[in-house]
């Protein structure tokens, strides 16, 4: 079960397959995608309520699952739940203090691991920082891995849209981070640099 497809996989729940068969086929469909899932949470709403949100998420998709209709991939379906849910959790709760993300585990350089911890707050307030669309945009592109073409049908927007948020966030972001870390500024070409004819 664990090669078949995620449509293989939604045929088997939806059909009742022998009962167990259909709840193994939910477990594969579940243990293939909370790892991002969970990643995209953490990245909006922070590690200490992402596994809250990873249960409502797989909740609402085992009660819903036989209103996705396939015209998307299962994983853009996926996605803009996680991100419904993501909007929920943030709407009940205050922000989160940077002290409740986890310190990264260091196993030779416990100076690199405060480095990386820094890092990664400083990341977390800065995500904060961005306007909701263009955060979704920025997640669903740097985070979640998604193409551009994803992150379109998972936030229903134009491609262009889309292309527009994560430019704008990336600059945002380059703002936001310079002077509060080592962050490179794009490059532009030198007459030395310039494509040659």
């Amino acid at each position: 079960m664990d090669t078949d497809t995620d449509e293989q996989l939604i045929h088997l729940i939806r059909s009742g397959e022998a009962g167990s068969r259909g709840a193994a086929a939910f477990e594969v469909l579940l243990n293939r995608h909370a790892p991002q899932v969970h990643r995209l949470a953490a990245s909006l709403v922070g590690p200490s309520s992402a596994d809250d949100v990873v249960q409502e998420v797989f909740v609402s998709v085992h009660r819903n699952l036989n209103s996705f209709r396939g015209e998307a991939r299962f994983s853009t379906w996926l996605h803009r739940i996680t991100l419904n849910a993501c909007a929920a959790a943030l709407r009940k709760k205050q922000p989160e203090s940077l002290d409740d993300w986890p310190e990264p585990t260091a196993h030779h350089d416990p100076a690199r691991a405060g480095e990386q911890a820094q890092l990664r707050e400083l990341l977390a307030w800065a995500l904060r920082q961005l306007p909701e669309g263009v955060r979704e945009a920025v997640t669903l592109r740097e985070l979640a891995e998604l193409d551009y073409a994803e992150v379109a049908e998972v936030l229903g927007v134009e491609l262009g849209t889309v292309k527009s948020r994560i430019s704008r966030g990336r600059a945002q972001l380059r703002v936001l981070l310079s002077g509060r870390w080592d962050v490179p500024t794009p490059q532009q070409p030198t007459p030395k640099q310039g494509v040659k004819s």
